[in-house]
């Protein structure tokens, strides 16, 4: 159960109303990460304003696959099964890409790049070094799109940081951390 109460979505703040039906509008559903952040709707406006931003960036496999890395890095179930069942559902991920996604990787040599620059990000708190920037702007990305890559990266860490504080209810097919297995 989740360590702080998720409203029912008629229950949330009104400032939040509209955002939520912003939500169900987009997914059909209002998952329980919206619901808990709708506590705050600066909060969610926040969020939102954010995610929705770096819709019109990378690619959606490639928000997935970063969104996979960092999840398992930061140990958050939530987020593992919400982007698990994301990428598996809407950006048509195979359930082996997945499981390199999560392990930091990809079969996709492009994605690869991406994937193993956001999970150093990661893992190193956003201090890489010279050979990192250059392995991902030799697999083609440009300055910009490793600035979409950072920012991909913090976004998660938002989420993750949110889920695992609240040990938010998950509200998709569970899929558990590799530290929890």
């Amino acid at each position: 159960m989740s360590r702080i109460a998720i409203p029912v979505r008629e229950d949330a703040p009104a400032g939040s109303q509209p955002l939520l039906d912003a939500v169900a509008k987009t997914l059909g559903v209002v998952p329980n990460l919206f619901r808990l952040v709708a506590l705050s709707p600066a909060a969610l406006e926040g969020y939102l304003g954010l995610n929705g931003a770096l819709t019109k960036t990378l690619d959606a496999k490639t928000r997935e696959r970063i969104a996979l890395a960092v999840a398992e890095i930061n140990g958050c179930d939530y987020c593992l099964s919400a982007h698990s069942y994301l990428g598996l559902n809407l950006a048509k991920i195979s359930q082996a890409e997945i499981d390199l996604n999560r392990a930091g990787g990809s079969s996709d040599p492009k994605a690869d790049a991406a994937v193993r620059f956001a999970a150093k990000i990661a893992q190193m708190r956003g201090h890489v070094d010279n050979a990192d920037l250059a392995a991902v702007r030799n697999a083609g990305y440009a300055d910009a799109q490793i600035v979409e890559i950072v920012l991909n990266v913090a976004l998660n860490f938002l989420t993750n940081f949110v889920n695992n504080a609240a040990e938010t209810d998950i509200d998709f097919p569970v899929v558990r951390n590799a530290k929890a297995a």
